[in-house]
């Protein structure tokens, strides 16, 4: 990779931090739940509700931020989006109301909902398309950074001072990344499209439905979608319930535990980076499908695993095959979907199949109540199964490092 000019250094940074407060905060409200339901007197259906009810903010900040950033411009609707966030992590702060504390969540949840996608859209107009999947990835280990960064912060900050205190540090990286983002130009890409979009009367800009205008485009759309939801479905599975798993099955401690949610996250970035570099050499359907089927055959190594060590081993090779997908999602749709389109693409995509993807942890509950572990197992695996089906369908992914194929008459070409 060429050296870096100052531009591509900024929007590095500025995504690197973006990345890093997502994963900060989910895991934030995650470690402070059992906390804030003892202080707040609620109960651990209300207690869910916190984390459950950020999806509501998040499909309509989503849909709605990817549209303002393909009109007005991704670093200034990032400049608001951040500010948003801020104000809803001090609310957090602030407040000893259940109900206060839902609406900040549903605050946060628009605030936070743009940055996953207009992010990686900055990134791919900024660099070229084959160190993309390399650059998202690099985003996507950042990330995992924040997943460390707050347990750190949780096990130090929770039992001394409390959660509010935890989420008041939560602002300190939101500052720093407005600081970053503050004066950061617009693309040359963007800009030269906006312009040409202002000067001709018989063009406007887009708007979210197009995502779906045509057949072709709508299938495309769709098969995407699924197959992000299915990853969500996935990391937030494992995220949430392995954990109690390894204390119940190999009767860990919650210390133990925690050093297994370290192994996993090492494997997890170890996976994304890998992954971003198979992508950029050897193309994205080659790249999805050996990790999908790796991840489909290395869940069953939780349930193979005789011992606390290779439970350990075992999670850190589940992590690295069922999340080093993650960063690939936004790379794909910044090479399939055109610039004026782009923003909105990766936000509408991303921020449904999220919301919808969140709610495995309730199924996976209901498997563990009803069933046994190898039915999560067998959940788990056939999810990755069904996205490797749905990945080979996309023909698209052939041609995605030609032009955009949304445009009417690329979506003719390939779905022929």
């Amino acid at each position: 990779m060429p050296k870096l000019t100052k531009y591509q250094r900024r929007i590095t940074w500025s995504t690197g931090i973006g990345f890093i407060l997502e994963r900060m905060d989910a895991m934030f409200m995650s470690l402070a739940l059992a906390s804030i339901i003892i202080t707040l007197h609620i109960s651990k259906a209300q207690g869910g509700l916190l984390p459950a009810i950020t999806v509501i903010g998040s499909i309509f900040g989503g849909i709605g931020f990817g549209a303002l950033a393909d009109r007005y411009g991704r670093v200034k609707t990032l400049c608001w989006t951040i500010i948003i966030y801020a104000i809803g992590t001090a609310g957090m702060g602030l407040t000893n109301s259940f109900w206060m504390l839902c609406l900040f969540r549903i605050i946060i949840g628009v605030g936070n909902s743009g940055e996953y996608g207009i992010a990686i859209t900055m990134l791919s107009e900024a660099f070229s398309r084959k160190y993309l999947g390399r650059l998202s990835a690099a985003a996507g280990v950042c990330g995992q950074v924040g997943s460390i960064v707050a347990s750190l912060l949780s096990a130090f900050i929770l039992q001394r001072f409390g959660w509010h205190v935890l989420f008041f540090i939560g602002i300190i990286p939101v500052v720093l990344a407005w600081f970053i983002r503050f004066h950061l130009p617009e693309s040359k890409e963007f800009t030269e499209n906006r312009d040409a979009i202002e000067k001709d009367p018989n063009r406007d800009f887009s708007h979210w439905t197009e995502l779906f205008a045509t057949p072709a485009e709508c299938f495309l759309t769709i098969r995407i979608m699924i197959m992000f939801m299915i990853h969500i479905a996935g990391y937030n599975g494992l995220i949430s319930w392995l954990p109690s798993i390894a204390q119940e099955r190999m009767h860990i401690s919650v210390a133990g535990s925690s050093l297994w949610m370290i192994a996993t996250i090492i494997g997890m970035s170890l996976g994304i980076m890998c992954f971003g570099i198979v992508q950029d050499h050897l193309g994205s359907r080659l790249a999805y499908g050996i990790w999908l089927l790796a991840a489909a055959a290395s869940v069953f190594l939780l349930i193979i695993a005789q011992n606390k060590l290779e439970f350990l081993i075992g999670g850190g090779i589940v992590g690295f095959c069922s999340d080093g997908m993650y960063s690939g999602y936004g790379t794909i749709v910044s090479k399939l979907y055109p610039t004026e389109i782009r923003a909105t693409a990766n936000n509408t995509i991303m921020s449904i199949a999220k919301s919808v993807g969140s709610f495995s942890t309730v199924l996976i509950g209901f498997l563990m109540d009803h069933f046994s572990l190898m039915a999560v197992i067998l959940f788990l695996s056939g999810i990755y199964l069904v996205s490797f089906v749905i990945m080979l369908s996309i023909k698209e992914l052939k041609h995605e490092n030609k032009a955009p194929i949304t445009t009417t008459e690329n979506a003719e070409k390939v779905a022929q």
